[in-house]
Order: structure tokens, then sequence, then C-alpha cells
């Protein structure tokens, strides 16, 4: 697959599906389907705050005007980032959507000389298929002590953490 040439307009269009760098005026969407998703337990909630104080970390996914999908790239350290709040409504999974955007999160952060990437998922089945591997989360230090501490599920996290090396 060629690699995507990111810029904060237009990634890409096909059928009416458009992929893009978040801006502040997707912030609302992005909350409203983040903690849709949320409600469900399938992954954190974020508040709008946290949304808008991160939106340059954000991709998202418009199909017919509506945003369908999201996904984040926070970085946490010089060689560690993290993929979160990839979500993409029902009826638009199981069409790569996701994947899109988490491949964009990827070349973003080799871009950004990051080596290591990682996720804590409800779905680590879904990651190890783009080709992440299912660690210890305790390999995580800088997530774990920076902000793993200030959530509601802390020490008790029921995720499962997933690494890609770039």
């Amino acid at each position: 697959m060629k690699a995507t040439k990111i810029r904060y307009m237009k990634l890409a269009t096909k059928d009416n599906i458009q992929y893009k760098k978040a801006l502040i005026k997707d912030a609302k969407a992005i909350h409203s389907l983040v903690n849709k998703f949320a409600r469900k337990e399938d992954m954190l909630p974020r508040s709008l705050n946290e949304i808008y104080e991160n939106i340059r970390d954000f991709y998202v996914c418009y199909s017919n005007g509506s945003l369908v999908a999201t996904a984040a790239l926070h970085i946490l350290w010089d060689d560690l980032a993290e993929i979160r709040s990839v979500s993409v409504s029902k009826q638009y999974q199981r069409q790569g959507i996701g994947r899109k955007l988490i491949k964009s999160c990827l070349h973003e952060a080799k871009k950004l000389g990051v080596n290591k990437v990682f996720a804590l998922t409800y779905r680590p089945g879904y990651f190890k298929e783009i080709g992440f591997d299912e660690i210890d989360k305790n390999s995580l230090p800088h997530k774990i002590w920076g902000e793993c501490l200030k959530c509601h599920k802390f020490p008790d996290c029921d995720e499962s953490a997933v690494l890609k090396k770039l």
C-alpha cells in the first residue's frame, strides 16, 4: 500500500467517504461518537475538554457530511505513542475504515520518529490483525504512571495492551 501523504485537509475521498485530520469544528462530533462507545463500556470515556486539548491527535472519517469514525495518535514519550479512541459507527464497521485510520496514525508516528505505538483495548484481536503484538501493561511505565493513575479503572484495568514496533 502506498503511503498516504498526510495534510490537515482531506486525506482521501472514496464513495462519499472522507478521511482527514480533525479540526476544532469536529470536537463535539468526536465527543459524541467516542462516548457512545464508552456508555457500552467498549472504551474509556473522553471529556469534551480533553478532546479540544488533544484535537491535533485525531483523525476523522466522514460519510455524506456526518462523522462516522475516529482514531487518535497521542505522543507519550520520545519513543512511545498511543492509539486511542478508535471508534467506527456500527453501520460503517467491517469496511476497513478503522484500519485506515489506525494506519494513518502509524504513518504519522513513523514520520515523527516514534518507534513504538501501543493501544489499550478490549479488542486485542483487531489490533493483532494489523500487526500489533499483545504485551503486559506493566511494560508501559510512561502510560501507567503518567495517565493510568487518573483513570477510574486503575488499578483494576481490564483492557489488554498491544504494541507495534515501527
